[in-house]
């Protein structure tokens, strides 16, 4: 008989890992059992929040649970999600799915082993603009994307790369189906220890070509991507959740533009989260695709630890000419 619920445990409940207590605990599908955190502190903040259980370690949440949804740092994401497969659990892993691709593989493989749910939380795919883009634009030969914000000190346990870009690597992986030819990229640390800003030209076999900027010390927020493609030329602006859509089939007819239509989509509020957690619950319930797969979140840990490496290698060549000491 299929079981009318999920029990899931939390682990990892700082900014993040917060919401993701919060869906499970209103989730219609889920059962909060607990949270884990070595701040003891701040998983008792939570559990009296979420009126849900405090465990005192990893093990009694995993005694408990069904399904584990790690929101720690990234490092951790490999020995905690190795260890809920082991107890049985269904995992959900925040991204990057791993910190390393040899340890991303090895999860993976287990968890196929295993025979359980292991997703991975690029948070975008659940997104209308995601699938009004994905409806749209099918053959891109030219994306653009940028994502910038303000100084904040979470997420600077990794590189802007990992933290921000990964997003939209996720995202261009998605669309365009191809292997990555060539990768040129830059960056600098401003304000933590690792990249603050970033930016890569990604060139794929098929001949689209991606340039991504990330910056996490902007003195503003903007979250926009625009695609030249064989469809037409689209825009979207994922703050004001507007997307532009110029092409010869659908929309207003443009004056002097040999035949252009326009048509611009809106979306209203839209719980990207709520949408995961749904995807999370019918792939463990109900047998369901699961829609970020181990996979998909290998291939953009792949991309982004190559991005990395390519800073890396331009550093090295600035330093070299002298121009940094």
């Amino acid at each position: 008989m299929k079981k009318p619920y999920l029990n899931v445990g939390v682990v990892g409940v700082g900014y993040f890992g917060r919401f993701h207590a919060l869906q499970a605990k209103r989730h219609k599908r889920e059962n909060l059992v607990g949270v884990y955190d070595p701040n003891q502190q701040q998983a008792e903040r939570i559990s009296h929040e979420m009126e849900t259980r405090t465990c005192s370690s990893y093990a009694a949440l995993l005694e408990m649970a069904d399904a584990i949804i790690i929101a720690s740092p990234a490092e951790t994401h490999y020995p905690l999600a190795r260890q809920a497969l082991e107890s049985g659990c269904h995992v959900l892993v925040e991204k990057p799915i791993t910190a390393t691709q040899e340890e991303g593989e090895e999860l993976a493989s287990f968890a196929e082993t295993c025979g359980r749910v292991l997703q991975v939380g690029h948070l975008l795919r659940y997104s209308a603009e995601h699938k009004a883009i994905t409806d749209r634009i099918q053959r891109p030969l030219y994306i653009e994307a940028t994502r910038i914000a303000p100084y904040k000190v979470r997420g600077t346990d990794v590189s802007v790369v990992l933290d921000l870009m990964i997003h939209d690597l996720d995202l261009i992986l998605s669309i365009v189906d191809s292997p990555i030819l060539s990768i040129d990229a830059m960056g600098a640390a401003i304000s933590s220890e690792y990249e603050d800003l970033a930016n890569a030209r990604i060139r794929f076999k098929n001949g689209c070509v991606a340039t991504i900027a990330a910056s996490r010390v902007s003195v503003k927020t903007e979250r926009k991507m625009r695609f030249f493609s064989q469809e037409g030329y689209l825009s979207a602006d994922f703050m004001s959740r507007k997307l532009t859509f110029l092409n010869r089939h659908t929309g207003m007819m443009l004056p002097n533009s040999g035949g252009f239509r326009r048509r611009t989509v809106r979306w209203e509020e839209h719980d990207n989260l709520a949408a995961e957690h749904d995807s999370f619950v019918a792939a463990c319930l109900d047998g369901a695709r699961i829609v970020v797969d181990a996979q998909a979140g290998l291939r953009a840990l792949n991309a982004a630890l190559k991005v990395s490496e390519e800073i890396e290698r331009s550093q090295e060549i600035v330093r070299q000419s002298g121009l940094i000491v």
